[in-house]
């Protein structure tokens, strides 16, 4: 019988999980499917039960259940409730366990680019997303982390809630746009620049510390004004196309206990998107 995977969200549609898990599965010549299941969230405990009854092996979760779903489960790692979210559930004989892929999967990506060790890293927002990857970079030996965010209060809340005041610090966006040349690295979390508002960028700036790397989580477009601006300058850039392979491979090696070729993955999505391969 054939082991069924999946991912449940509202909307659903568009996501690329099934094009690359499905890949994966036919490339490790496992006898199994990945399917994309719309799931309304006064619809999600009845989905979670129905995944369990059903014997679903693995599944991804995305917006807006990564939250909603931790009480529904029957443990979650520590990593997962410390963020407060859970993009992947494994189903070990009838008991589900979750998992959050998205942080580690972006730091596995960006050390494709750029060593972490003693780092000064700035976190452009304070979302969802943000909180993931700043909980994963501060476990990277020597990082210093400065978070800034259009609502101060949100970045504030995020570095006191994961005890971080002594490797983090949260500023203005002024005060990072001015500072700019300080970091080594640049995350952006956000959704400014995202597609249809291409010509938005969440930070303004006008010079870069030689060597900075700038990594955008968004990849619709495939290169954000951000990424632009920061690669005109010299830096080294990578978009969220890498963040999402990485996250999904990850996941799929929970499920499976082997780990799918992420340069394949990327190569798909971008190709998918009407870029060139990565």
């Amino acid at each position: 019988m054939k082991s069924l995977y999946g991912v449940i969200g509202s909307p659903i549609a568009h996501s690329m999980s099934p094009l690359i898990h499905n890949d994966a599965f036919q490339q490790k010549g496992m006898d199994a499917h990945y399917h994309a299941f719309h799931v309304e969230p006064n619809e999600l405990k009845a989905a979670v039960a129905g995944m369990r009854a059903l014997g679903v092996n693995g599944f991804n979760v995305t917006i807006p259940h990564k939250e909603a779903i931790i009480p529904l489960l029957d443990s979650v790692e520590d990593a997962a409730l410390k963020i407060g979210a859970v993009n992947t559930v494994l189903n070990r004989n009838g008991r589900l366990i979750g998992y959050n892929t998205d942080g580690r999967g972006f730091v596995e990506a960006l050390k494709e680019v750029t060593e972490l060790k003693d780092k000064q890293i700035l976190i452009i927002g304070a979302g969802g997303a943000a909180r993931a990857i700043f909980y994963t970079l501060a476990q990277e030996e020597g990082v210093r982390l400065d978070i800034c965010n259009r609502t101060v209060s949100k970045s504030v809340e995020l570095m006191e809630e994961f005890s971080l005041q002594g490797i983090a610090r949260s500023i203005t966006t002024e005060q990072a746009a001015k500072e700019i040349q300080r970091y080594d690295v640049v995350v952006q979390t956000t959704s400014v620049g995202m597609f249809p508002k291409i010509n938005d960028t969440p930070l303004p700036f006008h010079s870069i510390k030689q060597h900075a790397v700038f990594s955008d989580i968004i990849y619709n477009p495939l290169e954000t004004k951000l990424l632009q601006e920061a690669k005109a300058l010299g830096a080294v850039t990578q978009n969220g196309i890498h963040m999402f392979a990485y996250q999904a491979a990850l996941a799929f090696k929970i499920w499976t206990g082997e780990l799918p070729d992420t340069d394949r993955m990327k190569k798909l999505v971008q190709e998918h998107l009407g870029g060139k391969p990565c």
